[in-house]
C-alpha cells in the first residue's frame, strides 16, 4: 500500500506545471495512468480512501489552527469528470469546514459586476476549504472562445482591446498573488479528458435515464469549437500557473486514476503547511483542571 502511495505523490508533482514556459497541453496524454494498468485500480482506490481520511484529519486540523485557507479550482472540459472528482475526494470532510461553488453562466446581477466579483464572494474563510467548480477562469476560456459574451459585460469601450486577454491574466495572477500573502493555499486542477472519451461519456448520459438530467445540448455544439477552446486551455495554464498557486493538468480518460492524483495532490500541498493545533498557555491549562475537577465533583 504504501508502495501505491509514494507513487501517487510522485505522480501528482509529475502532472503539476513547473515550467509553464515550456508547457505544451499535447504533452500530457489524457489516457495516462503514470504506467498503472487495470489490475492496479483496486490500489488506486486504496489509495484515495487513504488519502480521504488523512484529508478529514488535516481538515480539522486546518480549522483548529484557523490561519490558513484552502481553494481548489477545477476547470476541464464537460464531462471530464469534475463534480465526481470533488465528490469522491471529499467525501469525509465535515461539511462545516467546506464549502463547493460552482459557476455557471453568469446571471444579471453579476453581469453588473467585474468578472472576478461572484468568485470573491465565495472564497473561503480561514480554517476551511473552499472549492470553485470552474471559477473566474470561464472568463479567458468560454468568453475568449465566444467573444460576443464580452459585449454583454457592459465594460467601456476602451478596454475592449485585443490586449484584454493579456490583461485578463495578469489580474488572475496579481489576484491570486494577493491571496497566497493573506493565507490562501491555491491549487488548480485542470482535468484533460480526451475528445473521444467525452463523446462516450455524453452518450452514456443518454444512454441511462438517470443521467439524462445532465445532458445538455449545448455541449454537443461546445465540441464543434474543441480546438479553439484547448489552445485557451493551453495558454491560461502557461500564462497562471506560478509557484504561489500552480495548475496540476490530470489525465481524465480513467476517472479511479484521476481521482487518486488529485486526492494524494491536495493531501501533499496540506501537509506541507505543517499545521498544528493551537498550544495552550499556562493558564489555560489550570482552567482545564479546574473544569475537569467540577465535572468529577458535581452531584448527580
Amino acid at each position: 500500500m504504501k508502495i501505491y502511495r509514494d507513487l501517487f505523490k510522485k505522480l501528482a508533482h509529475q502532472y503539476r506545471v513547473s515550467d509553464p514556459d515550456s508547457f505544451n497541453l499535447k504533452d500530457v496524454d489524457p489516457k495516462d495512468t503514470g504506467g498503472l494498468e487495470g489490475g492496479d485500480k483496486d490500489e488506486a482506490k486504496k489509495v484515495l480512501e487513504d488519502a480521504k481520511h488523512e484529508l478529514r484529519d488535516l481538515q480539522n486540523v486546518l480549522y483548529a489552527d484557523d490561519k490558513w485557507s484552502i481553494l481548489l479550482i477545477f476547470q476541464a472540459m464537460d464531462a471530464a469528470g469534475k463534480d465526481s472528482t470533488i465528490e469522491h475526494v471529499m467525501t469525509g470532510i465535515n461539511p462545516q469546514g467546506c464549502q463547493v461553488s460552482s459557476f455557471g453562466v453568469p446571471g444579471p446581477e453579476e453581469m453588473e459586476h467585474d468578472f472576478m466579483w461572484r468568485c470573491i464572494n465565495k472564497l473561503p474563510q480561514r480554517g476551511r476549504i473552499g472549492i470553485f467548480n470552474r471559477s473566474y477562469y470561464e472568463e479567458t476560456l468560454v468568453v475568449r472562445v465566444h467573444p460576443q459574451i464580452l459585449e454583454g459585460q457592459k465594460l467601456p469601450d476602451q478596454f475592449k482591446r485585443e490586449e484584454i486577454w493579456q490583461e485578463r491574466f495578469e489580474d488572475i495572477r496579481n489576484f491570486e498573488k494577493y491571496l497566497a500573502r493573506n493565507g490562501t493555499l491555491i491549487l488548480k486542477f485542470f482535468l484533460h479528458v480526451s475528445k473521444e472519451e467525452q463523446k462516450k461519456r455524453l452518450l452514456r448520459r443518454l444512454d441511462r435515464p438517470e443521467k439524462n438530467w445532465k445532458f445538455n445540448v449545448n455541449d454537443v455544439h461546445e465540441r464543434q469549437l474543441w480546438y479553439n477552446y484547448q489552445m485557451c486551455y493551453e495558454e491560461m495554464i502557461k500564462e497562471t500557473s506560478t509557484e504561489y498557486a500552480p495548475w496540476f493538468v490530470i489525465p481524465a480518460d480513467h476517472k479511479w486514476f484521476t481521482r487518486s492524483v488529485v486526492a494524494s495532490a491536495v493531501e501533499q500541498a496540506i501537509e506541507s503547511l505543517n499545521l498544528q493545533y493551537p498550544r495552550l498557555e499556562h493558564h489555560d491549562h489550570e482552567k482545564i483542571k479546574r473544569g475537569r475537577d467540577l465535572l468529577e465533583n458535581e452531584d448527580d
